[in-house]
């Protein structure tokens, strides 16, 4: 049996744009028009202490999620402090408040689809309803076949959207009015009692930032990047909502606004002539993007919260059946996408019925966390987060304060409806929760124990295994394999045990599952037989292959959101020597450009080999080289290789002179301290001469190139361009070195 790892897929800035992402689509594309008209100019104060407010919440998030950094977010907060009881209150309300912001979102996506195709009314719908039932249903078969929304696809998204927004922001401050904003009625012309109802309505724009402890379990180095990531897109949106709404209401006067695609006609009317059409073409594209983006994640966090209380029986497990195909949680997914097309179709008409609803289950659900963060700190000995709130105890209890007292400026009808949801919670708890859920809340724990220290402690530790965690000795070298294909196994780890020898090393063989977004990797782990059935049959193949050769090994099977970008991380974290993994052909190219943005930002982890799939027969190489960089590698595979498997070397140097080439390969042999080997100058086009010169051998050993990632991507290298030309193995060999962001773009 190998040792299993939940992966650390998500560094800060991926983080940090979950939640950006996710609140950008609200506060500018959605609402300004609605609020506008419900506060009047002041609804730019409605949006700061919005702000506010979520950052006091905020903090207490930071603090919970850095000491349980566990799926499930503010639920699984509530129910380990407070007791099932709260926690189907939270679960449900948390679930129930996803729905409705889902719901919202997909009818801003309607608002603005339909000023780019007309769409029909259908019975008692209008056109932006039966706009946002299409995207609705996009959305959940999405995330019904998990296609990725987090990390660098979300990344990608909000560099898109703050670029759109730059540009707006700019041109639009060139058209900005004062005498526009204030109007005739002034700053408030309903008064400055409308600012705090405005805040109510405009709240459902600052629930992303709770998304991001949703995932906090899959954060790289949570103590330091949650309470980052979850604080600095609570400002970052909070200034961009204040300078970007007040932009637009000193473009388009507020009472004239529009209530549905408010961003797109302050574009049309701060561009002048001709560039109109375009900026309101880019406008519309970016709304849609940012309301999809919204939509997609709050249904991936719903996923994520159904999963933490059927795992502690707050509601069935069936809803968490992992589907056979596409390892999503499918059945979750339906149910949540069914409750998102009924509030569509039944409150889509009042877009804001959708977003007091969602802002008040979210804002109960705040509360009890902040009540939750108390019980904790006083209660439990073992509760350790790395971050702590200012202030204690007057962070938490202001944020309970300001979370319950903006309930009363919601509206009646939206306050009834969420009531009625909470007492469903209640039913729901009472009727079926209590009879199966089997853990009780610190707080009800304590009270029986009258005060007493607890006997055993109620906060989790991570679900992780620490690098190395088999306790191997990280003194001695380390080969990591990573496997991924049972036909390409045999070959990998006789390469890997070969260099391992030379090094009296120990090889760590692991296979990464990769697993769809929508499935925690929690979910995956208590499920994995579903999710992949070859990676006990790989990894133990690869035990067998090393014992007989001779080498000690280590299995890990890493459970992972990423693909060839957790090789790399994994490769980090266990701090190997070097990195051996396969490719077939010219996918290699396409397996690098996933991690493009990762490779901007960072070095290689290790010493990397890429072997490709025909096999591994180190008899005969031929070892061309030009001095590069990765050169050096090329030549301690090729010295092991002779030691430990006796190959025969041939190390081929292409020059202009043949002299000059002969001099050259002679020093660079004996530099590199390879013997007995046979030297072979050629003239002419590399290519043709490593064609050439790869007949009969068994394998051709390639130092990579000194190209760039976009021209490696693009158009190529020579590495790639001739793998599939030669009938001989190719072994890649790259050796991470310092580079300039030029460097990295261009070579």
């Amino acid at each position: 049996m190998s040792d299993e790892e939940l992966a650390k897929d998500l560094g800060l800035l991926s983080a940090l744009t979950i939640g950006i992402g996710t609140m950008i689509g609200a506060g500018i594309f959605v609402l300004p028009g609605v609020a506008a008209s419900t506060a009047g100019p002041v609804v730019v104060i409605s949006f700061v202490i919005g702000g506010l407010i979520a950052m006091v919440n905020a903090l207490s998030v930071s603090e919970l999620g850095t000491a349980m950094p566990k799926a499930g977010g503010g639920y699984y907060y509530v129910n380990r402090a407070l007791g099932p009881l709260f926690g189907s209150i939270a679960g449900l309300g948390d679930w129930m408040g996803l729905a409705f912001a889902s719901a919202f979102y997909s009818i801003g996506f309607g608002q603005y689809l339909a000023t780019l195709i007309p769409m029909p009314g259908v019975l008692f719908l209008t056109d932006i309803q039966v706009g946002a039932l299409v995207a609705g249903a996009v959305f959940v078969g999405v995330n019904y076949i998990g296609a990725k929304e987090t990390g660098g696809v979300q990344t990608v998204i909000v560099t898109i959207l703050l670029a759109i927004l730059t540009l707006f922001a700019v041109q639009g401050w060139l058209s900005f009015d004062l005498a526009t904003l204030l109007g005739d009625g002034g700053a408030a012309p309903f008064g400055y009692g409308a600012i705090l109802p405005g805040t109510a309505l405009v709240f459902v724009s600052f629930l992303g930032y709770a998304k991001i402890a949703t995932v906090a379990e899959e954060l790289k180095n949570p103590g330091r990047n949650l309470p980052l990531a979850i604080i600095g897109s609570v400002v970052i949106v909070t200034v961009l909502y204040a300078i970007l709404v007040s932009i637009m209401l000193g473009v388009v006067p507020w009472a004239d606004l529009s209530q549905s695609a408010p961003l797109t006609q302050a574009t049309q009317v701060a561009f002048p002539g001709g560039l109109a059409g375009v900026a309101v073409t880019i406008v519309t594209l970016g709304a849609l993007l940012a309301t999809a983006s919204s939509a997609n994640a709050s249904i991936l966090a719903s996923a994520r919260i159904n999963f933490a209380m059927g795992r502690d029986r707050i509601v069935t497990n069936w809803l968490n059946e992992i589907h056979p195909s596409y390892a999503t949680p499918y059945r979750s997914i339906l149910v949540t996408g069914a409750m998102i097309v009924v509030f569509i179709a039944l409150l889509g008409q009042d877009i804001e019925v959708l977003a007091k609803a969602a802002s008040v289950l979210h804002l109960v659900v705040y509360a009890l966390m902040n009540a939750a963060l108390i019980v904790f700190r006083e209660t439990d000995p073992d509760y350790d987060p790395a971050f702590r709130v200012p202030l204690y105890p007057i962070t938490p209890i202001l944020g309970m304060i300001l979370s319950l007292g903006l309930l009363a400026f919601v509206g009646q009808r939206e306050l009834l409806l969420s009531a009625a949801f909470v007492v469903a919670a209640l039913v729901w708890y009472f009727a079926y929760a209590r009879r199966r859920a089997d853990r009780q809340g610190l707080l009800g724990r304590h009270i029986l124990n009258r005060g007493e220290e607890l006997p055993f402690p109620v906060v989790d530790a991570a679900a992780t295994v620490a690098p190395n965690g088999s306790g191997a000795d990280t003194d001695v070298p380390t080969t990591m394999v990573a496997l991924s294909n049972p036909r390409t196994e045999h070959s990998l780890v006789a390469l890997a045990a070969a260099l391992a020898k030379h090094d009296d090393g120990r090889l760590l063989a692991t296979h990464v599952i990769q697993v769809p977004d929508q499935t925690s990797l929690a979910a995956a782990a208590d499920r994995r037989e579903r999710i992949s059935e070859t990676s006990e049959e790989l990894l133990a193949d690869a035990r067998a292959d090393a014992e007989e050769l001779g080498v000690p090994v280590e299995t890990r099977t890493i459970l992972s959101h990423q693909g060839i970008g957790e090789v790399f991380d994994a490769a980090r974290a266990h701090d190997v020597d070097r990195l051996i993994m396969g490719h077939q052909g010219t996918r290699l190219a396409g397996s690098r450009a996933e991690g493009a943005l990762d490779e901007l930002i960072h070095d290689l982890p290790c010493d990397v080999l890429v072997l490709d799939e025909r096999g591994f027969d180190p008899s005969e190489i031929l070892l061309p080289t030009a001095g590069g960089h990765s050169s050096d590698l090329s030549a301690e595979v090729a010295r092991a290789l002779q030691e430990t498997a006796d190959a025969n070397v041939s190390v081929l140097h292409v020059a202009d002179d043949l002299g000059k080439g002969q001099e050259f390969l002679e020093n660079w042999v004996a530099e590199h301290g390879l013997d007995e080997v046979d030297l072979l100058v050629e003239t002419g086009d590399v290519e043709t001469a490593i064609g050439a010169e790869a007949a009969g051998r068994t394998l051709v050993i390639v130092g990579a190139t000194e190209r760039g990632l976009l021209s490696r991507i693009v158009g190529g290298s020579l590495n790639l361009s001739i793998l599939d030309e030669l009938d001989t193995t190719v072994l890649l060999a790259e050796r991470p070195h310092s580079r300039s962001i030029r460097e990295r773009l261009f070579g």
